[in-house]
């Protein structure tokens, strides 16, 4: 009687069962750092006098967050990092060239289901799609992982969202994920393993799986899980190699990753999607969410489709069949940043970056973006920003005086042509 959450804590504690509210020391599977919450990372390594990290082979280092560098400190930043990875002979380093760390670590192979993976990023909780227990951790934290690979954990108990209902046509998981949020509130799930279940999820491409995942944090969740399948495996088959190729297919004959539904720390919640509408989260709260035909006319200067929720290919399909033959409107800024190297190199194979172009967008390399409020793309003061992203507080996207609404990467194509928020049109 137990749950996906507790079921990985008893192996990665060593102690054959876990309960939720247990304390455990868990081995850590992979270690994951990127550019912005590394360099203090390293520091806190190095007071902790420790001179090699535990396994050079967990530890992934990818280049998302300023990149290229925007500014004095961010080159010192990169620089730092990138002497780290020489000194301890880091074997899986991504420097500015191959994206967001989040669609990384996945497209890269990092990711084994029933594993436990922390990075120093809140947004960890991604990979939970593919069935590992990821979560974000505080970079202090992160030293303490790279000097010994362990790190302690209070077994969540786990909040099991069963979706069920065949999603309307311009309806995604981006959708589905603001509904949940606007549900249950930005504390709702607070360190409660959230599981995503039912045929709806069954039935999504592992790209969309992400899409809750990542948001899982939105709720406060500790991590957002789903039952691994056979379309997880067949995802991560021709990605993984080496002993990560071993664990996989370790994994699919021995494995039984589902929660048991007596488990006495699960709860349920059952939501129905089949009438769901295209949503939106409104300034300044994830959980202030509203069916886009429900906002009246809101005006946009910005609209951004990318990031580690909504820059994969199939979001950047979704937009380009909504903007071929169009043009965004006047006095209105589209940016357009896919997650990876990889998703690029497929949209400039697909002709989608063309599409993108033509309707007057602009078409970034892969990284973060507008979206930690860094650089490319930052919005001014009584500005409004249309993302595809996962957080719209005040000032995420530049000027706390500016506004930012949350959606899927159709509405933001209908709307970068209307100029205002507006529903998808067909196909």
């Amino acid at each position: 009687m137990s749950t996906i959450a507790e079921k990985i804590f008893a192996r990665a504690s060593g102690k054959g069962e876990a309960e939720a509210g247990d304390i455990v020391m868990a081995d850590i599977d992979i270690a994951m750092m990127h550019d912005l919450t590394g360099p203090l990372a390293v520091e806190s390594f190095e007071k902790i006098g420790t001179e090699k990290v535990w396994d050079s082979s967990k530890i992934v280092i990818p280049f998302d967050h300023q990149v290229p560098a925007d500014s004095l400190d961010s080159a010192n930043n990169h620089i730092l990092m990138r002497k780290f990875v020489k000194e301890q002979n880091i074997e899986n380093f991504y420097d500015v060239k191959e994206g967001v760390c989040h669609q990384v670590l996945p497209e890269k192979g990092h990711v084994i289901p029933g594993t436990v993976i922390v990075g120093a990023d809140s947004h960890t909780c991604t990979y939970g799609a593919l069935g590992a227990f990821a979560t974000g951790i505080g970079s202090t934290d992160m030293a303490m992982v790279l000097s010994t690979g362990q790190l302690w954990f209070k077994v969540p108990e786990t909040i099991r969202f069963n979706v069920e209902g065949k999603l309307k046509e311009n309806t995604s998981a981006k959708d589905v994920i603001l509904n949940i949020i606007g549900l249950v509130g930005a504390d709702g799930a607070t360190y409660k393993s959230c599981e995503f279940a039912g045929e709806t999820i069954s039935n999504m491409s592992i790209s969309d799986r992400m899409v809750l995942s990542n948001m899982a944090i939105e709720m406060g969740g500790k991590t957002g899980l789903i039952e691994p399948d056979e379309k997880t495996y067949d995802y991560l088959k021709d990605r993984v190699s080496g002993e990560n190729k071993n664990r996989l297919k370790a994994f699919v004959e021995k494995s039984n990753l589902k929660s048991d539904l007596d488990s006495p720390s699960l709860e349920i919640m059952d939501i129905d999607v089949s009438e769901l509408e295209p949503q939106i989260a409104c300034p300044h709260n994830v959980d202030n969410v509203k069916p886009a035909s429900e906002l009246g006319d809101v005006e946009i200067d910005q609209v951004f489709i990318g990031s580690c929720t909504n820059g994969r290919i199939e979001d950047l399909r979704d937009a380009a069949r909504i903007l071929k033959g169009n043009k965004i409107a006047n006095d209105l800024r589209m940016l357009v940043i896919p997650a990876s190297k990889e998703t690029y190199i497929k949209a400039l194979d697909e002709g989608l970056i063309k599409i993108f172009v033509e309707a007057g967008a602009l078409v970034s390399a892969p990284c973060c973006g507008p979206c930690l409020g860094g650089h490319t793309g930052l919005i001014g003061p009584d500005e409004v920003s249309l993302s595809t992203s996962n957080r719209n507080f005040k000032g995420r996207q530049g000027s706390p005086e500016g506004k930012v609404y949350l959606c899927s990467a159709k509405v933001a194509a209908q709307s970068a042509i209307e100029g205002r928020i507006s529903l998808p049109r067909g196909k």
